[in-house]
Parts: structure tokens; sequence; C-alpha cells
């Protein structure tokens, strides 16, 4: 995967400003006269390019970054150039809308994106000629809009995914058979997934442990062939069980072992919607299992304990539910 802007933070360090900065937010505010039609349009543009926020009729938010504070203070700059003028405020906190409601809409401004860019590379044919080029435009513009992914949009990790695919057709995941599968050969095996467990990798741990294989140990890595004799779950490449279709792992494991347990279902449906957030389910205990999930990683705690504390947080919501 191609690196990050270098001075970007991350998603979790983004939070962490929100949280500690005295003043974590810049606004800009301009106005142009009538006859600057081209001028308001090229500004309208890099507005964009930065991933702003519309707040209301106020102006134009983003975190308090150097990054981000450079770009405003050019572009109030080349807008007093063009007779206007701009003001550039460094904004200590905003009641209206809530931290929440903010990272949300920042989430959703890049969902086109990520929707448009997804599109893209599934169009890809890598027998092509033009494949190789092609392939690094969509690497480009993925680096471009994961540097305006402020607060982590969840189609991101889609995204990536289907970018890593689409470099590595040979590894890309299969299925690890078709039909109904034994639970009788998945027993006392080790299973390998990606390290910082998510709500779709905890879910499906406890799953496997609840369901199939009640002695699994667990492994962390980012490649299956360094545990040849792990099953891989969850994971970009090395087969094993994963995103097939319109189903997240949880799911997939289902139906390849045939659980029909009505409970296992609703957790699936509640996995489902805080894996893709597309409300697919209407369910909302996933996505409150997803954010804790994150808070402790946040904490800096071991993947083990990670999975360790999501499985329970599981168990617990398949007790309240029976």
């Amino acid at each position: 995967m191609a690196q990050r802007v270098s001075d970007r933070p991350n998603s979790d360090q983004m939070s962490k400003t929100i949280e500690t900065n005295s003043t974590p937010w810049l606004l800009l505010v301009f106005s142009l006269p009538a006859n600057k039609a081209s001028a308001r349009v090229g500004i309208w543009r890099k507005l964009q390019r930065y991933g702003t926020l519309a707040l209301r009729n106020s102006g134009y938010l983003l975190p308090n970054t150097p990054t981000n504070h450079e770009r405003f203070a050019w572009l109030a700059t080349s807008i007093r150039g063009s007779k206007g003028e701009a003001s550039v405020l460094q904004v200590r906190s905003i009641d209206d809308p809530p931290l929440e409601r903010l990272r949300h809409l920042f989430q959703e401004e890049r969902r086109p994106d990520y929707n448009a860019l997804i599109e893209e590379i599934q169009k890809l044919n890598s027998s092509s000629q033009g494949f190789p080029n092609q392939l690094a435009k969509m690497k480009r513009r993925f680096d471009e809009i994961s540097e305006i992914d402020f607060f982590a949009c969840p189609l991101r990790v889609k995204a990536e995914e289907v970018l890593y695919e689409a470099q590595h057709p040979a590894t890309k995941q299969v299925q690890v058979a078709k039909g109904r599968l034994s639970k009788m050969a998945y027993q006392r095996r080790a299973w390998i997934t990606r390290p910082r467990p998510g709500i779709d990798r905890v879910s499906s741990a406890w799953l496997i442990q609840r369901f199939i294989d009640s002695k699994a140990a667990f492994l962390f890595g980012n490649e299956p062939s360094s545990h040849p004799k792990a099953v891989p779950f969850d994971m970009y490449e090395g087969g094993g069980f994963g995103h097939e279709g319109e189903n997240c792992t949880f799911e997939t494991l289902c139906l390849r072992f045939g659980i029909r347990d009505k409970v296992v279902h609703r957790i699936g449906q509640a996995i489902h919607d805080a894996d893709f957030d597309d409300g697919k389910f209407g369910r909302t205990e996933g996505i409150t299992i997803n954010h804790v999930l994150k808070g402790w990683a946040k904490q800096g705690l071991p993947d083990d304990e990670l999975l360790r504390r999501g499985m329970d947080l599981i168990e617990g919501l398949y007790r309240s539910i029976t």
C-alpha cells in the first residue's frame, strides 16, 4: 500500500489532536466581489481538494494541523489578491454540531470519493496493456482521498481491500470450499487474522470459539504463509474465510458452517452494519461495540487483549438477547 503524506496525522492522532488542542479547528470565512465568478470557482475547487466541511453559512472548517493552516493561509492570500476579504480563525470549540456529529459529517464527505474509487478499481482489467498505469493512477487517487480523510471513513477499509486485490490478483481471497463445511475438520486449530482486531474479526473469533472450534487458538499477522497450518480469517490474502459478496466474515462463517442460531443471526446483522456501515439491517449494537474497540486500541492494548475483551463484549451481547 502506498505511503501516506508524512505530515498528516492518522485518524487516531487526529482524534487526539481534536481532544487535546486548545484551538482544534480552523475556520475560513471569506467574500468575493460578484464579478469574480472564475475566482470563486477556483476557490471552491481548492476547498473541495482540501477536504473542508461547509459549516452552515459561517465558512469552511478543517482540523487544526500545520498543513491545513498553511493551505488556508495561502487560500486567504489568493482571495485577497482577487479583491476579496478573508480571515482564518482558530476555533476553540463548536457546540452545534457537537464533536461526534462533526466527525460523522467529515466521514460522509469522503464516502462518495471512496465509492467512486472502488468502482473505478473494479473496472480495471489486469490483462490490458495499460493496466500498470491505470493502477498507479488509482493508488495516487487513494492517497489523495486518504490525505483528507481526517476521521477514518468506514469505506476506506473497503477501498484498501479492493486496491490490494487489484495489485495482487494471484493472492485474491478465495473460498475455502464451496457449500457446507464440517466443523469436525476444524477442531483444535490455530486461526490467524490481521493485527489490531476490529468488530468483524473480534466477532468472528467469538463465533469460531463458541460454535465451531471450542479449543481454537488465535494468532495475528499480515502474512498467512508464516503460519501455513493456521486457518486465515478476515485476511486480505491467503485464502481462508473472509468477505464474500455482500457478506462480512462473520456472515461467511455462519453460512459455511451452517450456524442457524437465531441470536447469532441477529448479531450477524449488527456486525454487518458496523463493518460495512451501510445500514442494511438498521442495527446499532455492533457500531457501539466497534467504538469501544477503537477506544481500547487507542489505549495501546496488545492484540490478544483486544481480542479477548472484544469477545467478552460479543458474549455479553449474545446472552442479553438470548
